[in-house]
């Protein structure tokens, strides 16, 4: 597997998620533990970035601590529910939450030699973050049709910002950060911002899919092939609210305004980057979370978005210039059918940045899932 990503977690039993089967968790215990001499650190990289890029600002940013499966039930069955069916969901819920999906646990490593098989595509095993065993198993059709006692992605949320994420994952010292937190706190991401990111694979009407040259002027991956992406942002959930002034107390009680956030974002990023109206694109599922390891295991929400126009119809209007236009160069477009086939042999790939990889990974992993199933 390519060393520059890997894969946290799929949806691929599920062939992705909806808004409607993911749950948002916030707590200040999901934030970056802080220790002084790396809060030194952190302050001293800032004001040095600052003055030689004044134009920079310290946006707060939602920190991703850990992701588990949980289940859910329709409120019209519930009450008909067995003692025996009661005692069942209970040890169910016990395994779910005894292997959660810890970015902190996660051995980079490990997962990869997990994760590949005969030097096929990396698959891991349905569910599996943490340890050997599956959480849930592949669900067959007529099991995924059952929605009285649905499968739900809990995502678990702390807050973090711009300045920490360039003075812990973008950092130097990151290792020297991660190995502190491993051997003080048992969590090697402890320390780390892990601002979670979302990106989308955007298909067009005629089965293609959007990729954007980055500009040579970004921090990150300047020159290569990305996805539409960026971040869920805090601030649209505390409206009014200086970003510095952000806390998670603000937060308590909207957790379904921080989901909507999650999800609405990615359409937002599409539509500022690419400059294609919201009301051409279709609800986004979720096809999993991806680990950018060349900013430290930087944690990714990748998104499939199917777009009404035709890839001519995007490019005409990318070239018209969107908000967030100056972040790339050029828009590439390769066939679906090609990116389902697309790995690290092809002379392409090289050309990708890692989110792009971890949302291409993630895409051929939940479609080739639907294929088995239909």
């Amino acid at each position: 597997m390519d060393p520059d990503v890997s894969v946290l977690l799929h949806c691929a039993p599920w062939r992705g998620l909806r808004e409607g089967q993911v749950q948002v968790e916030l707590s200040s215990r999901f934030n970056r533990h802080s220790v002084p001499d790396a809060e030194k650190h952190i302050q001293s990289l800032w004001e040095e970035r600052v003055r030689r890029e004044p134009w920079l600002f310290n946006g707060a940013k939602f920190r991703l601590h850990s992701a588990r499966w949980t289940t859910s039930h329709h409120p019209a069955t519930r009450t008909c529910e067995t003692k025996a069916a009661q005692d069942s969901e209970k040890a169910t819920l016990e395994t779910l939450n005894s292997h959660c999906c810890w970015l902190n646990d996660t051995d980079h490593s490990e997962t990869q030699e997990n994760a590949r098989c005969d030097g096929q595509l990396p698959v891991p095993a349905f569910t599996t973050c943490r340890g050997d065993s599956p959480v849930v198993k592949s669900q067959s059709g007529r099991d995924a049709g059952d929605h009285s006692k649905a499968v739900v992605l809990r995502l678990q949320l702390g807050l973090t910002c711009y300045k920490d994420y360039l003075g812990t994952n973008w950092s130097e010292t990151v290792s020297e950060l991660q190995s502190h937190g491993r051997v003080q706190l048992g969590d090697a991401q402890a320390l780390l911002a892990q601002p979670l990111g979302v990106g989308a694979v955007m298909a067009t009407a005629d089965g293609q899919v959007v990729l954007l040259r980055r500009s040579h002027k970004v921090a990150e991956a300047a020159g290569l092939l990305d996805i539409p992406g960026g971040h869920p942002e805090p601030k649209a959930v505390c409206k009014g609210v200086s970003e510095e002034s952000i806390t998670m107390e603000l937060l308590e009680g909207r957790e379904d305004a921080v989901l909507m956030e999650i999800f609405s974002s990615v359409l937002a990023e599409i539509r500022d980057e690419v400059n294609v109206p919201l009301s051409c694109l279709s609800e986004p599922i979720l096809l999993g979370i991806a680990l950018n390891h060349t900013s430290a295991g930087r944690p990714s929400a990748e998104f499939y978005v199917r777009c009404s126009l035709t890839a001519e119809q995007v490019k005409a209007a990318y070239w018209l210039g969107g908000p967030e236009a100056n972040e790339s160069t050029d828009v590439v477009f390769l066939r679906e059918t090609e990116l389902l086939n697309l790995d690290e042999s092809a002379p392409l790939w090289s050309e990708l940045c890692p989110s792009a990889k971890g949302a291409i990974i993630l895409h051929q992993l939940v479609m080739s899932a639907k294929a088995h199933l239909t």
